[in-house]
Parts: C-alpha cells; sequence; structure tokens
C-alpha cells in the first residue's frame, strides 16, 4: 500500500487550446511564465469499499508551494493510517469527500484523534448520534437512564439533535430554551381554553341536558374532542435536569476527545428554587377547610397533627413503616428497601443501605442514588418496640401465608412476604389520611416531619443533616430554616398561652 499511497505530484496546466481546439494543459510552451497558468496537485487514495482506485486532484492554486502544502497535508493524513486497511479506506473516504465538496484539508492532529476513537473523520457526527452512542455505553442505574433517554428523546433531539456534535455552541442552546419556553405558553393557552370549553359542555353539571340544549351541547363536546389534552410545561427545574443530561453526555465526548468545549456548562438559565416546606398552622388549615386551598406545593403536619394521624394508623398492617418514616426521616424507597440484616432491634441501629425504586412500574432494588444517602441511624426506644411487634406481626403473616411465602428479607413486605411497591405505599398512606380531618401531605413529606419533631425535641440543624442523610449542611439549613422558624414561632406562642394573666385577652386603651 505504501506505493501507491505515494504516487503524486504537482504540475502546471493552463487552458490554452492549439490549432485543433484541443486543451494544451501542460504542453503550453507558455508555462515557463511565472503569470501564466495555474498549478494542480494529485494524490492517489487507498480504495474503496468497492476496490476500485481512486485520487485526489485539485486545481487552481497560484503557486506552487500552495499546491505542495496541501500535497503535504494529504500525505500526513494518509501516513496517519498506517497499513491497517480498514484505517486506511477511512482516510481515503474523508480526502474523497473533502475533495468532493471542496473543503480545506483537514488538520491531522484534530483527524488522528478521531482516527483512534473510531469516529467519523469529517467531524459529521450528529448531537442525536452521540447521544444514541453515549446511552448505549451508560452503566448508571435504570431509572437514571429512564430520565436521561425522556430528555433526549423530548428535548434535546428534537432541538439539536441534527447538528453537529463539534459545532454545537451555546446559541444553539439558547435557542433550545426560548422554543421550550415558547412551548410552554402555548401549553398554558390551550389548558386554559380547554378549562373553558369543559364549562361550556357542563361536564361538571349532574342530570341529563334538557331537548333546547342538546344540540348545543353536542357541538361544544365535538369542539372539545378536538382540542389538546392536558399536557405540563417544562418547568425552571425541568429545564435545570434536561441541561445536566446534556452537559454529562457532552463532558463523556470530551473524555473521548470527540470535542473540546462544553456548552452546556455556560448557557445561563433562570435557578430553579427549591420549594421550601410550610407549616401546617392553625391559620392555614382554616383556610383550607373554608377554601380547598392548598399553600405550597410542600406542606408539612406539626408533631400534634402527626400524632392524630399515628392514632388513625394504628390498626394498619404498615403502621410501623409511617412510624419509621414519620420518625427518623427514611426516604420512601429506603422504607420498602430496608432489609432485617440492615436493622439492630438490641442495639437500636439501622443502616439504609439499599432502596426499591419504580422503573415505569416495576420495582427495581438498587442501592440509593448518592452515597451520602448511606448510613446507619439511632432508633429509639418507642420505634424499636414498634419494630419489634412489627416483626412478630411479619412472622404470623409468614405462618399464614405457608408455601406461598417469599423470602425477601425485607422489613416491610406484602401479606407473602415479597416485595412491597412503593406506590402501595403511598396510596395506603392517602387512604388513612382521608379518614381524618388532617390537612394534606404526601408521604414523603413525613420526612420534613421527621425534622420538625427533630427540631422540637432540641436537635439543631447539624443533627437533622445527619438523621436525614443530607449531602451537605447547607442542602438541611436551605431546606428547612424557614419552616423549623415556623415551628419556633409555634412554640413561643404555646409558651406565652401557659403564664396566666389577669388582663388577658383585654384591650389596652391608649391614653
Amino acid at each position: 500500500m505504501a506505493g501507491p499511497r505515494r504516487a503524486g505530484g504537482i504540475s502546471k496546466r493552463c487552458e490554452c487550446r492549439g490549432e485543433d481546439g484541443k486543451r494544451l494543459a501542460g504542453a503550453c510552451p507558455l508555462l515557463p511564465r511565472k503569470d501564466h497558468g495555474r498549478y494542480r496537485l494529485i494524490q492517489e487514495l487507498p480504495p474503496g469499499e468497492d476496490g476500485k482506485r481512486r485520487r485526489f486532484e485539485r486545481t487552481g492554486y497560484d503557486t506552487s508551494k500552495a499546491a505542495q502544502k496541501d500535497l503535504d497535508g494529504i500525505r500526513a493524513l494518509l501516513a496517519l493510517a498506517g497499513e491497517e486497511a480498514d484505517q486506511l479506506r477511512r482516510v481515503g473516504d474523508l480526502l474523497a469527500s473533502v475533495q468532493k465538496e471542496r473543503r480545506e484539508i483537514p488538520d491531522a492532529q484534530e483527524v488522528s484523534r478521531k482516527l483512534g476513537v473510531g469516529v467519523p473523520l469529517d467531524g459529521k457526527m450528529t448531537v442525536a448520534e452521540w447521544l444514541d452512542r453515549w446511552m448505549a455505553g451508560k452503566k448508571t442505574r435504570s431509572t437514571t437512564n429512564n430520565a436521561y433517554r425522556s430528555h433526549i428523546r423530548t428535548h434535546l433531539a428534537p432541538h439539536l439533535g441534527h447538528l453537529r456534535l463539534d459545532r454545537l455552541n451555546v446559541g444553539h442552546l439558547e435557542d433550545m430554551y426560548r422554543a421550550i419556553d415558547d412551548h410552554n405558553e402555548v401549553v398554558v393557552a390551550e389548558n386554559a381554553a380547554r378549562r373553558e370549553q369543559e364549562a361550556r359542555c357542563r361536564l361538571d353539571r349532574p342530570g341529563a341536558p334538557k331537548a333546547r340544549d342538546r344540540a348545543r351541547l353536542a357541538e361544544e363536546r365535538a369542539r372539545l374532542a378536538e382540542m389538546p389534552p392536558y399536557r405540563k410545561v417544562t418547568g425552571k427545574a425541568s429545564q435545570q435536569a434536561v441541561r445536566r443530561t446534556l452537559r454529562t453526555a457532552l463532558n463523556a465526548a470530551i473524555g473521548r476527545q470527540y470535542i473540546t468545549y462544553n456548552p452546556a456548562s455556560y448557557v445561563e438559565l433562570e435557578t430553579a428554587s427549591r420549594p421550601k416546606p410550610m407549616l401546617w398552622t392553625p391559620e392555614r388549615v382554616e383556610r383550607w377547610r373554608e377554601t380547598g386551598e392548598v399553600p405550597g406545593s410542600v406542606m408539612v403536619w406539626t408533631p400534634e397533627q402527626f400524632g392524630t394521624f399515628l392514632d388513625a394508623a394504628e390498626e394498619d398492617r404498615l403502621y410501623s413503616l409511617f412510624h419509621v418514616i414519620g420518625f427518623r426521616g427514611l426516604r420512601r424507597g429506603e422504607a420498602v428497601g430496608q432489609g432485617w440484616d440492615d436493622v439492630s432491634l438490641d442495639g437500636g441501629l439501622l443502616t439504609v443501605s439499599t432502596e426499591i425504586v419504580v422503573d415505569g412500574w416495576t420495582p427495581v432494588e438498587t442501592e440509593p442514588k448518592t452515597a451520602g444517602s448511606v448510613g446507619t441511624i439511632s432508633l429509639d426506644t418507642e420505634t424499636v418496640q414498634v419494630l419489634r411487634e412489627h416483626r412478630a406481626q411479619q412472622l404470623r403473616e409468614r405462618l399464614a401465608a405457608g408455601p406461598k411465602w417469599t423470602e425477601t428479607g425485607k422489613v416491610w413486605a406484602t401479606a407473602t412476604g415479597g416485595w412491597l411497591h412503593p406506590d402501595t405505599v403511598s396510596k395506603t398512606f392517602q387512604r388513612i389520611r382521608s379518614r381524618t380531618d388532617l390537612p394534606p401531605i404526601n408521604v414523603r413529606d413525613l420526612r420534613h416531619v421527621a425534622a420538625t419533631i427533630l427540631h422540637a425535641a432540641g436537635a439543631d440543624i447539624h443533627a437533622i443533616k445527619e438523621t436525614l442523610r443530607h449531602s451537605t449542611i447547607t442542602l438541611t439549613s436551605d431546606t428547612y430554616t424557614s419552616l423549623l422558624r415556623e415551628v419556633d414561632r409555634t412554640h413561643a406562642e404555646a409558651a406565652v398561652a401557659l403564664v396566666p394573666r389577669a388582663r388577658r385577652g383585654t384591650t389596652v386603651e391608649s391614653g
């Protein structure tokens, strides 16, 4: 192969024609003149996949020096391939496309990096192609990969997939986020229009419509059927998550030396603030009962309200689970994944080392997502007693199940020993709450309840961080400072109320 790759050179040609009308090309007697004719280079290329010979040819150089520079560049690229047939073909394909598209000769150092890692040498790998290749090699847990795929399918591939990976820049990302914001406005408007149309259809009114209204209602409902369904907007937190996915993918591309710059690290987005937990104070509870309005996205019960819930839950087979979450701050997935092997009732210790999460609808056992989530927490004597009673209950269920029992070793399981689906926990929680007059919270908010109970018992921010196993004390402080201040205010009011005063409840008149 060495011979054909060296075959080539530089010549001078012109467009002059002889008496017979044929182009003289290199035989023109005027070519020795500096101002006559142009230089041409020719270089034999490795055969293509069909085995046919091919060559690189380019004309129009003003000087032999310029032509020689390009010829040297071409030969440097051919030298990179060595004697390996596949690499020779790839370099030949690259040079053939450069000639066809009349592009500049690529830099040998850049091509060398790509040649060693198997990416297209012409730099035409698209963002979508890289994202597919990146996902194919991902070894993170399935729930994380599903989130990546969702971001790619919904946002990254439609907006950026067609772009060349090595030409992706901040401007492209800014265009994507502007398009997402524009789409959000459309979704909000269409959702509002659907709500108005539903009102016109009287869908919330009982009884059959009167005869005179049936035709009109049929038309309104036909219009409703043609309208888009309700959709969610892509909020600021979700936009940040999309950026994290892209940034991770592009960092991997940098590690492979496909690119040298990560625009996802430099695009500016509006910061998504973490929702602050809010306490269900008497005033908020009263307003909720009057209007049905919930003042915040994350609401937290007071210790007294949690006690009311535990009283209502005491006869349920999952009572001990809610007790442990509310007092010790386990996450839902950590609770259903908790094994008896990681519980020492005699020592009063519980170690969180695994969790069960939902992949689509399928429960999947995995390690906690972050290393900081793994840890050992202490159990108080009451919680230990609750767990002992639960263990006795589980042994009775095992005897009742007989051969149908499946030994999973989980602290909380089904009545036949199998994994407890996380959604079962949430539905059971809401079923119990619905039997009380308590204001609404989600089962995950019991973790916040644990923080308020710890604080009310005298624990500081650091102790709360250790129990909840937050990665940093900043996270604990940012999440709970406003909530614990409300708890302090509640205690302050209670303290004042304990002191009898002769003139309590009276108004002191001025002057």
